[in-house]
């Protein structure tokens, strides 16, 4: 098997757990979050400045990479390490999500999705088996199975029908995989809002077996302490000895209430989305560079911050590049948002080994301004 998993130590205080998660590509220590290279680029940055943040995978997207520059390119350059130049572990989403966030775009069958492509308009179709075909072509380490991403609302019979075509889903793509001494295949749990579902998918998808498993259609637009209720109702239905996956979360406060809740890996636009527009995170919050009270501020952009762009640059002059659109304003935020989440997840596997995970939570909400 590609994937091996260990959990190393329990939190006593919650559920949270670190582990180690073994690759093809080298060994992971959880809990992680995973900067998002869409492209097969963390956008703004080199792999190798990624890499020397501290990050120990990234995840890429089927579905945009299948439609540039093509899944059969990325095969012929050796497959996805090798065209982007990253040795690292890369996990690969389904391209489910994308495909189901084109609304009119898309037709659901029990077969498949027939799509149109949200850049020229041209007829596609991405079956369970055609997403892994895709998948094993860019030979990421950990693919996820082709679900369909229920959206929020939904009413309990959409939910239903959704997730259990997801279980159906899943199976046609276990069966299609072939190269599980290369590549990892991670089931996903879906099933809405409602945890009898939520508890019916899981049950289905850890029949049908995998080295890892995901919970979906959270963080989807439904208020934060809904999120929460299923998040901690769903995460103990999942197997001790497995990985545990949440999908798109990327807040400090989304990635203390996973780990919390036994989550052992996250991913998220997020950080690099916010950084492009001028937004940071830091010590004491969220900031926004562009503002005109820091015109004349030559401190950097968090006091407790060590990374590249703080070593060296002061929020006056990361503000002027953003004023007058350089390039360098976007790439040096993006620098700082990515070690932080990264240190933050460091931070956090520490104080897991310490047993003050709590205690970090509380210091590090007040500093941010979470609680008062």
């Amino acid at each position: 098997m590609a994937i091996k998993f260990k959990v190393l130590k329990e939190s006593t205080e919650t559920k949270a757990r670190l582990g180690e998660l073994e690759t093809p590509h080298g060994i992971i220590e959880t809990p992680i979050f995973m900067p998002v290279g869409t492209r097969a680029t963390v956008k703004a940055m080199t792999p190798e400045e990624v890499r020397d943040l501290g990050a120990q995978i990234i995840l890429s997207n089927t579905y945009h990479l299948y439609l540039k520059p093509g899944h059969e390119l990325i095969k012929e350059a050796g497959g996805l390490h090798k065209f982007m130049n990253w040795q690292k572990p890369i996990l690969t989403d389904s391209g489910g999500f994308q495909v189901f966030s084109l609304g009119d775009l898309r037709k659901i069958t029990e077969e498949g999705v027939e799509f149109r492509s949200h850049i020229d308009g041209s007829k596609h179709f991405i079956s369970p088996e055609k997403s892994i075909e895709i998948q094993n072509y860019l030979g990421s380490d950990i693919m996820m199975a082709f679900d369909e991403c229920t959206p929020y609302p939904s009413t309990y019979e959409y939910a239903k029908k959704s997730m259990e075509r997801t279980s159906r889903w899943a199976k046609r793509c276990k069966d299609y995989h072939k190269e599980w001494k290369k590549q990892g295949l991670f089931g996903i749990i879906q099933g809405g809002m409602y945890k009898d579902l939520r508890e019916q998918s899981a049950k289905e998808i850890i029949h049908i077996g995998f080295p890892g498993y995901a919970i979906g259609g959270l963080s989807v637009g439904e208020p934060k302490d809904l999120m929460y209720e299923i998040l901690e109702f769903t995460a103990p239905l999942l197997p001790r000895d497995k990985p545990r996956y949440l999908m798109g979360v990327g807040t400090p406060d989304y990635l203390f209430e996973a780990v919390i809740n036994g989550i052992d890996m996250a991913d998220c636009v997020l950080p690099t989305r916010i950084a492009r527009n001028g937004t940071v995170m830091t010590s004491q919050g969220r900031l926004t560079i562009r503002n005109a009270k820091y015109a004349k501020d030559f401190s950097k952009l968090d006091p407790e911050c060590d990374c590249y762009t703080c070593k060296n640059y002061s929020r006056a002059y990361i503000r002027h590049l953003f004023n007058v659109n350089e390039i360098l304003g976007a790439r040096l935020a993006t620098i700082h948002n990515l070690y932080f989440l990264i240190k933050l997840m460091e931070n956090i596997r520490n104080a897991i080994k310490e047993d003050r995970l709590l205690e970090y939570k509380e210091e590090f909400y007040k500093k941010y301004g979470y609680i008062d």
